[in-house]
């Protein structure tokens, strides 16, 4: 069985998670792990890390975070402290559970890419790189104002139809968890620039010109402070979401990172 998918406990939570090629698995061998957005879930991916785990023949493990898609509801408000709950201590949880050795690699997008962040500042051991997308390091202007903007988006109707066909009945919990949390008092002075110089893994960072969320300080920072070897893609006309507005250049970039690590 080339895949598989299931449930299981990670940080006292439900999880749903799937492994995909797993003819690629070796101890030698990477897990490439991919971290979902802050309104997304495995299905909101769609093709994309199939298509990165196909070429580069490496196992992957994909999942729905606490709260979203199929794993299990939010029952309770949030602080903005949750990015660092997933990645200092719910990520290594579920990594435990699913009796995962290997060194891992780790795609993020948006929160996930923030995530992936937090948990390779800790777990310097097990990661041998890190790619994010449009992820934050702190809160902007421009991020409040994106959030504001998505508010009124999902309280239109138009948005909250679209996540409806992921989430389901977590629909409204899973928004008003992600977008209360950015747009409180707290969420204004959120900033997570102290954990980078922490990290001493390769990183490609990735970022469109256009992001609603997030300006090229966000890069600044991170050639800045992170520790390890970083490298830099600034995209043109694109959004928030490069692995869809600009796929065959960030699918060629991720892949040209890959090839580069040693393992």
């Amino acid at each position: 069985m080339n895949s598989t998918s299931g449930f299981i406990n990670a940080n006292s939570r439900e999880i749903y998670y799937e492994f995909h090629n797993l003819q690629f698995r070796k101890p030698e061998k990477p897990l490439l792990i991919f971290l979902h957005e802050g309104l997304g879930s495995c299905a909101q991916w769609k093709g994309f890390p199939k298509e990165i785990s196909d070429k580069t023949e490496l196992p992957m493990l994909i999942y729905d975070r606490y709260g979203y898609g199929k794993s299990e509801m939010l029952n309770e408000l949030r602080d903005n402290d949750y990015m660092d709950i997933e990645g200092f201590d719910s990520l290594p949880d579920l990594l435990k559970n699913l009796n995962i050795t290997e060194k891992v690699i780790l795609v993020g997008h948006s929160d996930g890419g923030t995530i992936a962040l937090l948990f390779a500042s800790k777990y310097r051991e097990k990661v041998l790189g890190v790619i994010t997308e449009a992820d934050h390091i702190f809160c902007e202007e421009i991020t409040y104002q994106g959030f504001r903007a998505t508010l009124k988006h999902f309280e239109s109707g138009v948005l909250k139809r679209v996540l409806y066909k992921y989430h389901q009945e977590k629909t409204e919990t899973m928004f008003h968890g992600w977008c209360d949390t950015w747009l409180s008092e707290g969420g204004k002075i959120w900033n997570v620039e102290k954990h980078l110089k922490n990290i001493t893994s390769p990183v490609l960072s990735i970022q469109g010109k256009d992001d609603a969320y997030g300006s090229v300080e966000q890069l600044i920072s991170k050639l800045k402070n992170v520790s390890g070897t970083i490298e830099i893609l600034f995209i043109e006309n694109c959004g928030h979401e490069p692995h869809f507005q600009a796929k065959e250049l960030v699918q060629r970039k991720m892949m040209e990172f890959i090839s580069k690590i040693q393992f």
